[in-house]
């Protein structure tokens, strides 16, 4: 009965977390074409969700990775699962919280080593499957994002520079309603696949999956509904981020941006790379702006991304692995989830509460004044 409670509890959690990638993560789909004006925001954030829907239906190759590359299967329990979704939901609440466009992807999989370092040990923590299928993606797709968004944009300066700026803006304005939506459906088919291979994760440990099953038709489902809804609700102080400040993007570099990094992301989803979306549009949007000039990107904002980068395995790893220790302090029945979930559902229903109290004190004083 404590299993399926806590399963249960997985799902949710797991579904949760889909949701905050999915509102992370919408700045990575549409922040260029909001920037240069080629859609309006909520059309925009609308395409951006119907396509990661369709996207997660595309592949399976990053579910299956998750399930089986990162840490073994016969020693993770759903408790460990449920504390590693905590740090990775609590490590995105935090860069979204300071506009920081961090890695849901590598906030996932440090919570889940984090927490299984803290359960296991070194053992169960397949350290091979880390470096081949995490970290090598995760420096190689923004390099290879900044080189092909930089020679894409030169490419597009050569073929229209001497036309004349407007149609040429119309142009490329046109073009990036496609480019853009390229980009949202290479986000659904990586993404979105990462909390189906949680869930079947938590499936497996908890005897309800064999461990060479493939993803049940209800978790693609729900995993990618979860990520549409939250990209259309969106994460708007990240679209700022990444729409205006690393650079001030023309059309031609918006287009340039989103072409390279679907590419990419496509290329990683194929192999079965969890890839950051959010590293690999990053990487492509300093390409287009540093290939036009070194001085149209703000590196210091850029840099402040890069910390984020490095932070979010280790950091997302240490909440996870604290979670975990927290819930093994009411044993290893269903008690030790249900009161860490139900704490931070508090947590979370507090916080909008008091930002909803500041938003109203803040109308009330505007309406005095005037």
């Amino acid at each position: 009965m404590d299993q399926d409670i806590i399963l249960f509890i997985v799902v949710a959690t797991a579904l949760a977390f889909d949701f905050t990638n999915g509102f992370h993560d919408t700045a990575n789909v549409v922040a260029t074409s909001i920037s240069t004006r080629a859609l309006n925001p909520r059309v925009a954030v609308a395409l951006a969700a119907v396509l990661n829907f369709v996207g997660a239906f595309l592949s399976l190759e990053v579910a299956s990775t998750i399930a089986n590359n990162i840490v073994d299967q016969g020693q993770v329990t759903t408790t460990i699962v449920f504390a590693g979704l905590v740090g990775a939901i609590v490590w995105n609440l935090v860069t979204w919280y300071f506009g920081l466009p961090s890695s849901s992807s590598h906030a996932l999989i440090g919570g889940v080593v984090g927490a299984m370092f803290v359960a296991v040990g070194t053992s169960a923590i397949n350290g091979d499957g880390i470096i081949a299928k995490v970290l090598v993606p995760a420096l190689i797709a923004p390099l290879l994002a900044f080189s092909a968004a930089g020679l894409a944009i030169l490419c597009c300066y050569r073929i229209v520079g001497r036309l004349a700026p407007g149609p040429v803006s119309r142009g490329f304005r046109v073009g990036q309603i496609f480019s853009g939506g390229l980009l949202a459906l290479a986000h659904g088919t990586n993404d979105a696949q990462k909390t189906m291979g949680i869930i079947t994760l938590a499936l497996i440990s908890s005897g309800h999956l064999h461990q060479d099953a493939s993803v049940p038709s209800w978790v693609v489902v729900s995993a990618a509904t979860a990520i549409a809804l939250g990209t259309y609700l969106g994460g708007w102080r990240i679209i700022k981020t990444m729409g205006s400040r690393i650079i001030k993007m023309d059309p031609a570099q918006g287009f340039a941006a989103q072409g390279a990094g679907s590419a990419a992301i496509l290329a990683a989803t194929h192999f079965g790379y969890p890839l950051s979306t959010t590293h690999t549009i990053s990487g492509a949007i300093m390409g287009a702006g540093a290939a036009k000039r070194l001085s149209a990107v703000r590196w210091g904002v850029a840099y402040n991304i890069m910390i984020a980068w490095v932070l979010t395995l280790p950091a997302s790893a240490f909440v996870g692995g604290l979670v975990y220790a927290i819930t093994h302090l009411f044993g290893d029945g269903a008690a030790g989830p249900v009161i860490v979930a139900l704490a931070g559902v508090a947590l979370v229903v507090f916080i909008f509460a008091r930002r909803l109290q500041q938003g109203g004190s803040i109308t009330t004083t505007a309406t005095e004044s005037s």
